[in-house]
């Protein structure tokens, strides 16, 4: 039998394989392109997808459902990183391939942890705490891979030096801007950044709730990035 011959019928059933393959795929193989890794964030809040929009890549989002108590003696980056993998962990039983990004920030001023105020009262009571003072705010970032069972946790600091206010500036702040979900009752996104002198970290997303610079970090370990689709 020819080389010839036996060419023309490694051809012909090469052409048969590839006419029964769906478009799409002719076109992954043809272009050398990949499957998107499915991506979960374990969150409801809006700052942190909006935060993640930021890196144009495809994700859904779903609440998880954890005890946030803070444990005997933990420190708030302990509490922050803690919080982060556990949300994700969270949502491993339903999503067995996927990367799950959990996150957490606690705040901190003069070794009190701030929660969200959730009132007007709380937030003017936090204001006035955080006045003239310096509030660290520790922000965790957990990446699950659910297909390697492999996961990844940081907690990212950022500290932010508040200015002197009068109770006239705090509450036409909080009328203004009703940071009444926001740890710390500001948002660093809209008026909140007329409240410092100062911000000091490596991060500036960890502040409103998602430190992207250490994601994307863990992203790229995982094979994502925003950069290489």
């Amino acid at each position: 039998m020819s080389k010839q011959f036996i060419g023309r019928i490694i051809s012909h059933l090469k052409a048969g394989f590839w006419t029964r393959l769906q478009p799409a795929a002719q076109k992954a193989i043809s272009t050398g392109a990949h499957t998107m890794r499915r991506i979960i964030l374990a969150s409801s809040s809006p700052y942190r997808r909006q935060l993640l929009e930021r890196l144009r890549l495809p994700f859904e989002s779903a609440s998880p459902h954890i005890n946030e108590e803070r444990l005997a003696g933990e420190a708030p980056e302990q509490l922050a990183a803690r919080l982060a993998a556990e949300k994700a962990q969270a949502l491993q039983p339903s999503h067995d391939d996927a990367l799950i990004i959990g996150s957490d920030q606690v705040a901190e001023c003069d070794g009190r942890i701030l929660g969200k105020p959730g009132t007007t009262e709380n937030a003017y009571k936090q204001l006035r705490l955080c006045a003239g003072k310096q509030v660290n705010f520790h922000t965790g970032v957990s990446l699950l891979d659910t297909r390697r069972g492999t996961h990844q946790t940081t907690c990212e600091i950022f500290s932010v030096h508040f200015r002197n206010l009068t109770d006239a500036e705090i509450e036409r702040y909080v009328a203004l801007d009703n940071p009444l979900d926001c740890a710390g009752s500001f948002k660093a996104e809209g008026l909140g950044i007329a409240l410092f002198e100062k911000m000091e970290g490596s991060d500036p997303s960890s502040l409103i709730g998602l430190p992207l610079i250490q994601l994307i970090s863990m992203l790229r370990k995982a094979g994502v990035s925003p950069l290489t689709r």
